[in-house]
């Protein structure tokens, strides 16, 4: 099995070199070819020597994810589905022919006018199951390595006409705190000057809410910005709409988040995906209000994208804004977020599904 080298920071890779009897400078020129020049073809690296060239071709990939489907929306946003060869099954195909062993996961470019923001997954499927996402469908096919996180924001830097990334979510599919290790070490890669160079309060860490790990997130060493996927102001209607929100209470979602911000002096983001005639009641928007003010934190509102199969519905504009217009009168930071890609795949897990519904 060959080395990934996106799973290797820049002491790996040195360690690498040194294994296979590369001199002690080819990390560094393999760094600038892949990170500062965007090349991951050897033939390309033209200072590598052909012996190293072809050595490299024996023990060295670069890619291990193989594009499934790629979609253009009209405002920009691209949407990646990669297929990733099983770790588990020695010389198995990329692309598993039998869809329960498929493991495909999304990726999204979304482009503003001063951002490019790569949305990653953290694993395959998700464990979490939100009644109205369609990430979770099927479950949980496992974590996704360090390198297979950020060989995502990579190659969607790579994708024509995008340019440099400036900010990675993790927001696609997956838990990434159910992943911790591997989303810390791909956290560190993306932020390294030598890797994508991203600031730490560029990327961002969503979460459904796993107080411990959120404790656990407020040591480490890279003050990244913290998400959390509230959904419900209620602990009933919550634990309704989110399976996993049986583990913890709101208010101990908000101790840990509390916990954060005095840790990092990171404000916390509340998501608040507004699902038609479920939680985008006035009543709710009062009680989001309340808690939203027990804590340094700013509201993101997320119109729902429907998802075929699921019984959800998008809210109407007058609820949006009335919702929106109730938070800001108690006091309360409340951004709607624009919808982005509607005339594609737009949810998150929404192209895997439609893809292995029509095949």
């Amino acid at each position: 099995m060959t080395a990934h080298f996106f799973d290797m920071d820049r002491e790996g890779l040195a360690e690498f070199a040194g294994e296979h009897g590369f001199r002690s400078f080819l990390p560094q020129q393999l760094i600038e070819w892949v990170y500062q020049r965007g090349v991951i073809d050897l033939d390309q690296m033209t200072n590598l020597s052909n012996r190293d060239r072809e050595h490299l071709s024996e023990c060295l990939s670069f890619q291990h994810g193989t594009e499934l489907a790629h979609q253009a929306a009209t405002d920009g946003t691209r949407k990646l589905l990669l297929g990733w060869r099983d770790e588990s099954r020695p010389g198995a195909l990329d692309i598993l022919q039998d869809e329960k062993a498929g493991l495909e996961t999304e990726c999204v470019m979304i482009p503003t006018e001063k951002r490019r923001t790569a949305c990653i997954s953290s694993q395959v499927g998700c464990p979490v199951g939100c009644r109205f996402c369609a990430s979770g469908l099927g479950g949980l096919d496992g974590n996704l390595t360090a390198g297979r996180i950020v060989e995502q924001a990579w190659r969607l830097g790579r994708l024509d006409g995008v340019g440099r990334i400036t900010n990675v979510v993790f927001m696609g599919m997956g838990e990434p705190l159910a992943n911790y290790a591997n989303v810390t070490r791909a956290i560190r890669t993306i932020h390294a000057d030598w890797g994508l160079g991203i600031g730490a309060r560029r990327i961002t860490v969503s979460t459904v809410g796993l107080p411990v790990a959120i404790r656990r997130l407020a040591e480490f060493e890279l003050p990244v910005t913290l998400a959390l996927s509230l959904h419900a102001p209620f602990d009933e209607l919550r634990r309704e709409i989110i399976p996993w929100a049986k583990h913890a209470t709101i208010d101990e979602l908000l101790d840990a988040c509390n916990d954060y911000f005095r840790a990092t002096g990171r404000e916390i983001t509340l998501e608040y995906i507004l699902l038609g005639n479920l939680n985008d009641r006035p009543e709710h928007a009062h009680e989001l209000a309340s808690l939203a003010r027990t804590l340094r934190a700013n509201v993101n509102l997320i119109r729902y994208n429907e998802v075929a199969g699921l019984p959800f519905e998008r809210p109407v504009s007058e609820d949006v804004h009335l919702f929106q217009s109730i938070l800001r009168e108690k006091k309360v930071n409340a951004h709607i977020r624009a919808s982005r890609g509607r005339d594609i795949a737009a949810a998150c897990g929404q192209l895997r599904h439609e893809q292995r519904t029509t095949d």
